[in-house]
């Protein structure tokens, strides 16, 4: 069964509000493991995201190299500097650095900007033997999920074609072309949600049914675009959203983000660092029916 992801679903399964004397503990604590020498910024896109989202607190956790930088780019986080190994990537060390936060994090993120593959799968798989609540997998963080190694039932993943052929050993066009089966058959593989992401983005997760989501603008496919979408479904999780209706409400204001700048800016040229401002203007109208429904498949 597949159901359509458009505006109407979504206000449909709605998306919870906080209270009006709710502090900022009350909208949820966010931790980004995310950057690199080679690409700091992907973790300063994660992050503002993830705040764009409505997330309360912000923990960024990054190679010491940037992490200085990180704090101050985004003074809203706390900001902790993980040991590097020799190619750059987090060291396992790091995770005794993060271990005394894993009961106050409501949702994580791992991946975005990460650099060695090895080094960012053993890290992730580390954090996943300490930490219980929900988590975004991005990047290479990815590859610490497989059929003998699967994950959990609030984890999901966010391939886009080229990386579902890396994990799953297909070719990209095999990917492309079976999208929705791929999606469907590495979620039950892995025991996690599948965001493959797309033109179509397909969106999987294990008893559930698949959802579509198309007509994504073709400006999103720009560097640091899955950056953004994956800090924004962080931040919804972290505020109470199930992780299924997180990914399916990040998937929509992520494409909504995109039309709003389309329109300004024309489809190509918009920034993936613009992309989070429009979000909170996007969830205001989504939430409160003013945003037009599109076409089934919208």
């Amino acid at each position: 069964m597949t159901r359509h992801l458009t505006d109407a679903a979504l206000r449909a399964r709605g998306l919870p509000q906080p209270d009006g004397d709710s502090d900022k503990e009350g909208r949820g604590n966010v931790l980004v493991v995310a950057g690199s020498r080679e690409v700091p910024g992907a973790a300063l896109l994660t992050a503002t995201a993830a705040l764009r989202a409505g997330a309360g607190r912000l923990t960024i956790a990054a190679p010491g190299c940037i992490a200085m930088a990180l704090g101050l780019a985004v003074p809203e986080a706390r900001v902790i500097a993980l040991p590097e190994t020799a190619a750059g990537g987090p060291a396992l060390g790091g995770i005794d650095l993060l271990a005394p936060l894993a009961g106050r994090i409501d949702a994580a993120v791992i991946g975005p900007g990460l650099m060695d593959e090895d080094a960012a799968i053993a890290f992730t798989r580390a954090w996943l033997e300490v930490f219980g609540g929900a988590v975004v997998l991005d990047a290479y963080a990815m590859g610490a999920v497989d059929a003998e190694t699967p994950a959990r039932a609030n984890a999901v993943l966010t391939p886009h074609a080229g990386e579902m052929a890396h994990l799953t050993g297909l070719p990209k066009e095999t990917v492309a072309d079976e999208a929705q089966a791929r999606a469907r058959a590495a979620s039950e593989a892995w025991h996690a949600g599948v965001v493959l992401k797309g033109a179509t983005t397909w969106i999987a997760f294990p008893g559930e049914p698949d959802w579509r989501h198309g007509g994504g603008d073709v400006g999103l496919a720009t560097s640091g675009s899955g950056d953004t979408l994956a800090g924004l479904v962080t931040g919804l999780a972290a505020r109470g959203v199930p992780l299924l209706d997180a990914a399916l409400w990040g998937v929509r204001l992520h494409a909504l983000a995109g039309e709003r700048l389309a329109a300004r800016h024309g489809r190509l040229g918009y920034l993936a660092r613009e992309l989070g401002d429009e979000v909170p203007a996007a969830m205001h109208a989504l939430c409160n029916r003013q945003a037009p429904d599109g076409p089934p498949g919208s």
